[in-house]
């Protein structure tokens, strides 16, 4: 039976829309926008003029494996509380690509890729969209530029006036106060988020930021990836009062009053009401190590506007290459399989990209 078809899971939400609507015009008909509410499904198809069709599936159910049959990838739009949706997909020969930033989800999924036999199966790619996503494939290109790699630091600034999902918003105010491991040359170490600021030059237009430690994947994986003793990711926003803000209510005992569903929920709906700051994004990453003996450094700095679009254009552009492509089988982050080179004509004609070298010769 012929694999043709694309499921976008949560295909009707904010950034699944536009993952949507892109593949859609690519593989008119072949495209699935799936989620629980089949009447939310059936709406947002209607504007895609039939290039995109309905489909109702919850993924907290037992997987119906003979829906796989016709799917040739599913891209997942969604957080998950366990494997088993990715482990029946791959089984099932199907690709799967998802964009969630949960570290610990990640991690499940790539021990159980470790542990099976993935041969004749399908491909998982992990670590797609903006952070993570292109952070890995900054810090892919900075590892290349350097013989050897002692330190990455990368730093995320997102907009407050951004028009951000409402998943996005819950998973940045539930990452608030949270504690979380890194690799600290080579050893594993408890930090904590909103700590530890560090001044941060995004470049003329945006200037120099401090940025606080948030558990953002990236930092994770790619101390694996990469093989890097050291890897940290710091958040900050365009709006450096807001970020003092932050930081400061994490360190007066803020947290215990978020584990309250009404305190969440109105500081989540804070969030989505911010009208303040503008839309524009910025990732750099600052690799330090050495070029053959001489201490170098590489910086990557990445920005443009509206984050979601750009985490859904990522998305896109490896669903395309998933579905048109051969690729090894098995689970794998985006910087084992892609690289920046792979991505950057589409990506300078929407976002400002600019590497840089510098070298203590000795």
């Amino acid at each position: 039976m012929s694999k043709d078809r694309i499921v976008v899971v949560g295909g009707y939400g904010h950034v699944g829309a536009t993952i949507c609507k892109n593949l859609g015009e690519a593989y008119p008909g072949r495209v699935y926008a799936a989620g629980r509410s089949l009447e939310k499904a059936e709406a947002f198809c209607r504007e895609a003029n039939g290039k995109v069709l309905p489909l109702q599936l919850d993924i907290h159910k037992p997987l119906d494996e003979s829906m796989l049959e016709k799917v040739k990838l599913v891209v997942m739009c969604l957080d998950q509380r366990d494997t088993v949706f990715v482990e029946g997909c791959v089984r099932n020969g199907t690709h799967y690509l998802d964009i969630s930033a949960n570290g610990h989800f990640l991690t499940q999924i790539e021990q159980w890729g470790s542990q099976t036999e993935t041969k004749n199966m399908g491909t998982a790619v992990l670590s797609v969209g903006l952070a993570p996503g292109l952070t890995n494939l900054l810090a892919g290109e900075a590892h290349c530029l350097l013989d050897q790699v002692n330190e990455l630091d990368i730093f995320i600034m997102l907009g407050l006036g951004d028009r951000h999902g409402k998943a996005a918003i819950e998973w940045t105010v539930d990452n608030l106060c949270t504690s979380y491991e890194v690799m600290n040359k080579h050893q594993r170490v408890t930090v904590e988020s909103m700590t530890d600021g560090k001044l941060v030059d995004f470049g003329p237009e945006l200037g120099k930021k401090r940025a606080y430690r948030f558990p953002f994947s990236d930092q994770q994986s790619l101390a694996r990836t990469l093989d890097v003793p050291t890897v940290s990711t710091r958040l900050c926003f365009d709006l450096d009062g807001m970020t003092r803000v932050v930081a400061a209510l994490r360190s007066i005992g803020i947290c215990r009053l978020l584990h309250q569903p009404k305190v969440r929920e109105a500081t989540i709906e804070a969030f989505g009401r911010w009208k303040m700051g503008d839309d524009r994004f910025a990732i750099k990453v600052e690799a330090q190590g050495k070029r053959g003996t001489n201490e170098a450094t590489v910086e990557c700095l990445l920005y443009g506007r509206d984050q979601s679009n750009m985490t859904a254009m990522v998305a896109a552009a490896v669903a395309k290459s998933l579905y048109e492509e051969a690729f090894p089988p098995g689970v794998h982050h985006m910087e084992q399989l892609f690289s920046l080179e792979k991505m950057r004509f589409w990506l300078e004609q929407e976002a400002s990209l600019t590497v840089f070298v510098r070298e203590a010769f000795l």
